[in-house]
């Protein structure tokens, strides 16, 4: 790991506390349980969109403020760009700047794209502390209860950036899940 990451995680650190495992998510363009229904709703959102430019932009322009429909299309178009292409890159590069961590006190994640955000998750306190584990051994780790009916704005609007605080798309999520158990029961 590069001296970058270390140095970032050991200065979230307090005096003797002793770090138990470091990592980051999962990199590049992933695909989300959410998309299922994303990926039809932004087709069918973006292929409305480009219509509606489409007709404003090859309507006679001899009527009155004929230039007013096709301005008016274009926020809508730059959302329907978003929605259809740009959030996975966004999330890659949200994730891409996300470190995770666990001392014997604590779960520690860094985040941020221009900002740094560093939530700190007291494990002898946390009341809740879900497993969610994939067939390749990657999954996701939530601390406290999931927020009801929020997963579409946030997988929509801000990826990787959920209310919840979580270790997502992890690389042995059972192994980093027993030692949090450990750390929970002291």
């Amino acid at each position: 790991m590069s001296d970058g990451f270390v140095s970032s995680i050991e200065r979230e650190l307090v005096r003797s506390e002793r770090l138990l495992w470091k990592g980051r998510p999962r990199g590049g363009i992933r695909l989300r349980g959410s998309d299922g229904f994303l990926i039809p709703f932004s087709l069918l959102w973006g292929g409305f969109v480009i219509f509606w430019e489409f007709m404003a932009l090859t309507s006679p322009k001899d009527q009155p403020m004929g230039w007013l429909f096709p301005l008016f299309g274009l926020p809508f178009v730059l959302v329907a760009l978003y929605i259809v292409f740009g959030r996975f890159f966004v999330d890659a590069k949200m994730r891409h700047s996300t470190e995770y961590a666990v001392t014997d006190r604590r779960a520690i994640i860094v985040s941020g794209l221009f900002t740094r955000k560093i939530r700190s998750i007291n494990l002898q306190s946390s009341p809740e502390i879900t497993l969610s584990e994939k067939a390749d051994k990657s999954g996701t780790i939530a601390f406290g209860a999931a927020p009801f009916g929020r997963w579409m704005q946030r997988d929509l609007w801000y990826p990787s950036g959920s209310s919840q605080p979580a270790f997502e798309m992890i690389e042995d999520v059972r192994g980093i899940y027993d030692i949090i158990e450990k750390v929970k029961l002291g």
